[in-house]
């Protein structure tokens, strides 16, 4: 399917003709005296659009509302109107169309968890402002319904100098759907698909008091499928009550909870690579094929929080806000897993039994619990001295999580993918490990945005303090960590009145790791340090005057030091690994003009481990992306919007296998939507909305990645199949 690759000279070629559409758009408006005030006026009209922000606006990279034209740093907004056209239904899903981003690490089969790269790295995920923690073996994780959700930010590039421990990849924020200064509004979706799924989203709010001063918002969702792995199902019950009071105040408290359960969370699995990836002396694994057993099946994760956003405004210039969640997250995890190899009783591999397609498998138990509280609280101001206009942010945050957990490993009967045989007795993993673990983060952080005409400097500095304990109850050992660290941030842009806006800017970050390590050869031991990340990015921003059409390209190198790196025959591990990131990307975004609406991406990266040499496993080269929706403005087909995507997947290294290093190919996927107003059939339909879509359009079988260990573990995961879905809703 070379054909079908949307090549770099494609992504120009659209770039050249939105340009062109901007620059006669611009000779047909009448030219005004004073930019200055054209360019104040744009910023005031993009910051709120019926009650939602504005695309062209993010507060990821500078904690408050900045229009992306003035950001030095690269951001892709994924806002609901995207969200809904895409008939998304997860985070890993939303970030598709998104340069940079590797995606589905595990491919479709194991979505109880959202795991993608960016620019390499494995990067957290903020929801209205605050991390989202994650428990340290990772399966008391919460994952967000993308329904509750109002917006995505993607940052990219090292965060730290705002956020504190981050990846050097960047951060994905999400925001949840909040009360609006709508009198009364609400909706109700049914969705069915492929694979049996099942959706009833309900969302209702309004004002509780005639002059608006009290608003609430009630959403809720009930949904299900069977995945593309037989045997395995899932289902979700989440429901989010918000109330804010104080209207359009300069006083103003929100109060947001969340209560998501998941009795049910398909599949964790994967297939050999023999048979997948690589033909096998047995031909090919059936896409459906399970490895684990219904009867040591169990993924049952719950999930409450509540939040608090308070915002007050002392005058036009000076504002505190202040904003705070407890998550407490409970998951009971057991699985029959397969190794991807068979082994021996003296633990010695057999090619013989997996030429005849049996392979080995393990058991994994888990019951962990993750309690997690964070704040986040700050001052910011304007003022002006001479020329220069600051826009100044003063902050302190806090965050403390506790996770206890209970894990264990064992082994199970081996299964043949060509006939496997369920039901089968499968022993308990007796519990091996026993852990509590306690972690504290204090952060002072303060920002200038410094504005000097057309210029916007930003510098951003921080101090941490982090602190974490480990106890073992089972092995009788404990360790701890107390790092302080000081990360920064300093960007330049430049702003011309015709568009274009070329910036340079530099960031680092930290990031606790697990792990012991040693500085004598073994003699004393101690707890790892932090990894330290820095990026230089350079690029250039283009908007195109009077028109919501955004243009980004960008270079990057990101160095990230102090990794652990193995030690033979021993129990530690040393601090001298570096992985280094270098890439380009390039987006375009057409955000609803005219009935259309444009995503296009290219991106290119080198992201290797230095230490071997080697590129990062399960990381990949970069690809290319262009979605479109046009939705008719006239004619007797108003109402009716249609579109598709283009999805390419450059290739990823996906490890050591038997016969050397394992390379995934590159894919290309096709998307399709469509929806209809059904208003435009008459007063009797109003409110009445009908959408399908489909995902891999055309059913193309592939392997999304793999992770090889040889001689112990080659595991694959197939992507997602062809998947077909059609919903009916109605609004007011």
């Amino acid at each position: 399917m070379k054909s079908a690759r949307l090549h770099p000279s494609l992504a120009l070629t659209l770039a050249g003709f939105l340009v062109a559409v901007g620059t006669a758009h611009a000779a047909e408006t009448p030219p005004t005296a004073d930019p200055k005030t054209i360019k104040t006026k744009v910023k005031a009209e993009s910051i709120v659009v019926k009650g939602r922000k504005s695309a062209a606006v993010a507060s990821s990279g500078t904690k408050s509302d900045t229009p992306l034209i003035d950001t030095a740093q690269s951001i892709t907004v994924i806002d609901r109107h995207e969200l809904d056209m895409r008939g998304v239904l997860s985070l890993s899903q939303a970030v598709r169309y998104t340069a940079g981003i590797t995606p589905d690490q595990r491919g479709s089969t194991a979505t109880r968890y959202d795991q993608f790269a960016l620019r390499g790295f494995t990067v957290p995920n903020f929801l209205d402002g605050l991390k989202l923690q994650d428990s340290p073996t990772g399966y008391a994780t919460a994952q967000i319904d993308t329904s509750r959700l109002d917006r995505i930010e993607v940052l990219k590039g090292p965060a730290s100098a705002l956020y504190g421990q981050s990846s050097p990849g960047g951060l994905v924020a999400m925001s949840s759907r909040l009360p609006t200064s709508a009198q009364s509004y609400g909706s109700l979706t049914a969705t069915g698909g492929s694979f049996d799924l099942y959706r009833v989203d309900g969302d209702v709010g309004g004002s509780l008091t005639r002059d608006g001063f009290v608003r609430y918002r009630l959403y809720g969702t009930v949904n299900g499928s069977h995945s593309q792995l037989s045997q395995t199902k899932s289902r979700r019950y989440s429901i989010s009550p918000a109330v804010t009071i104080g209207g359009d105040g300069d006083t103003t408290l929100t109060l947001l909870g969340n209560y998501q359960d998941d009795p049910q969370n398909a599949s964790y699995g994967s297939v050999p690579l023999a048979g997948s990836l690589r033909r096998a002396a047995f031909g090919r694994i059936k896409q459906d094929f399970y490895d684990g057993d219904p009867n040591f099946e169990e993924f049952n994760r719950k999930h409450w929080a509540t939040t608090y956003i308070f915002n007050h405004r002392f005058n036009s210039n000076w504002a505190f806000s202040s904003r705070g969640r407890y998550d407490d997250v409970k998951t009971i995890y057991e699985s029959v897993y397969s190794e991807g190899v068979y082994m021996d009783a003296d633990y010695v591999r057999d090619f013989e039994q997996e030429a005849l397609g049996n392979f080995s498998r393990g058991t994994a138990y888990a019951n962990e619990r993750l309690k997690n509280l964070a704040f986040d609280n700050q001052f910011t101001g304007r003022f002006s001295t001479g020329i220069l206009h600051h826009s100044v942010m003063m902050g302190f945050d806090y965050q403390q999580s506790r996770a206890t957990e209970y894990d264990g490993f064992g082994s199970a009967p081996s299964i043949n993918v060509l006939q496997p045989v369920y039901g089968q007795t499968i022993t308990p993993p007796a519990i091996s490990n026993h852990y509590i673990t306690d972690q504290h983060q204090i952060g002072l952080y303060a920002q200038d945005q410094i504005d000097i005409r057309n210029f916007h400097l930003t510098g951003s500095l921080r101090n941490d303090w982090y602190r974490s304990h480990q106890q073992d109850y089972i092995g009788g050992s404990s360790s701890s960590q107390s790092p302080e660290q000081i990360t920064w941030r300093a960007s330049g842009l430049y702003h011309f009145n015709f568009g274009l806006a070329p910036y340079i800017s530099y960031s680092t970050s930290f990031q606790p790791q697990s792990g012991i390590t040693s500085d004598n050869g073994g003699r004393t031991t101690r707890q790892a340090d932090p990894t330290m990340g820095k990026q230089l990015e350079g690029g250039v921003k283009y908007q195109i005057p009077g028109l919501p059409i955004l243009l980004t390209a960008a270079g990057f190198h990101i160095e990230q030091t102090n990794v652990l790196t193995a030690v033979p025959n021993a129990n530690y591990s040393v601090e001298n690994g570096k992985v280094r990131s270098d890439g380009f990307e390039f987006e375009a975004h057409v955000n609803v003009y005219k009935g259309l609406t444009v995503v296009a991406t290219v991106s290119t990266q080198k992201v290797r481990d230095l230490s071997t040499h080697k590129p990062l496993v399960q990381v990949g080269k970069g690809g290319e992306s262009l979605f479109a929706f046009y939705t008719m403005q006239s004619t007797p087909l108003k109402g009716l919007g249609f579109g598709g995507g283009l999805r390419h997947v450059a290739s990823s290294y996906g490890g050591t296998a038997s016969y050397g290093d394992v390379t995934v190919p590159s894919y290309t996927l096709f998307d399709a939507t469509a929806s209809y107003d059904l208003a435009n059939l008459g007063h009797a339909f109003k409110g009445w909305k009908v959408q399908a879509s489909v995902r891999n359009l055309f059913n193309k079988r592939y392997v999304a990645s793999c992770y090889g260990y040889a001689p112990y573990d080659e595991w694959c995961w197939y992507g997602e199949r062809r998947a077909a879905q059609a919903s009916v809703g109605f609004s007011w």
